[in-house]
């Protein structure tokens, strides 16, 4: 039996702009993924990613401020194995149907030097909305060649959070774990 669960992560995140004034950013969707990872009964450990993220970024490295607003596509999921991914948006785990987004909305940024540490939020999932903290494990801001020099920032973040706290509480009577582990890729293009 699996289990998933979805972030809008956001999902998180948040990104570096070098000026004084905050900036605007609007996240790279093949740069951006949500990934969740939940314990298979000790044996192994359940993966899938949602392919669908987008949102913005208000940023202001100066003054060490910023917003997040990230809205994952729950439908979107993706775990490589079309059955489990329709067992994941049904009823019984993430209702796609009935709730076809996950958001993550945050105006508290923690930083460790000039470099974004944390992103506390509210996180918003079956309808219930929660805190969450998301770490950052790597964070960087450059300059694209690709995009002609445009000011580009991103990291990896993460958190883990109880799924019951959501209503998700499918399996629990069999001993399915009530921990997801949520691991946010994503990148972000400053604004013209």
């Amino acid at each position: 039996m699996r289990i998933p669960f979805i972030v809008s992560t956001a999902t998180a995140l948040t990104l570096c702009a070098g000026s004084a004034m905050a900036a605007n950013y609007t996240i790279d969707p093949t740069h951006t993924f949500v990934t969740f990872e939940i314990d298979h009964y000790g044996a192994s450990t359940n993966r899938g990613r949602f392919d669908n993220v987008e949102g913005t970024i208000e940023f202001d490295r100066a003054a060490k401020t910023g917003k997040v607003d990230v809205t994952v596509g729950v439908a979107s999921i993706n775990t490589g194995t079309a059955g489990f991914d329709k067992h994941l948006q049904s009823d019984q785990l993430l209702d796609a149907a009935k709730y076809p987004t996950a958001r993550f909305v945050s105006e508290k940024f923690e930083f460790k030097g000039d470099k974004v540490d944390e992103v506390k939020g509210q996180l918003t999932l079956l309808g219930q909305t929660h805190p969450v903290t998301i770490e950052a494990e790597k964070f960087n801001c450059y300059a694209n060649q690709m995009l002609q020099g445009r000011e580009v920032c991103g990291g990896d973040f993460e958190f883990k959070f109880d799924r019951t706290k959501w209503g998700s509480d499918f399996g629990l009577q069999w001993g399915a774990p009530k921990e997801v582990k949520v691991v946010i890729q994503i990148e972000a293009i400053k604004a013209d």
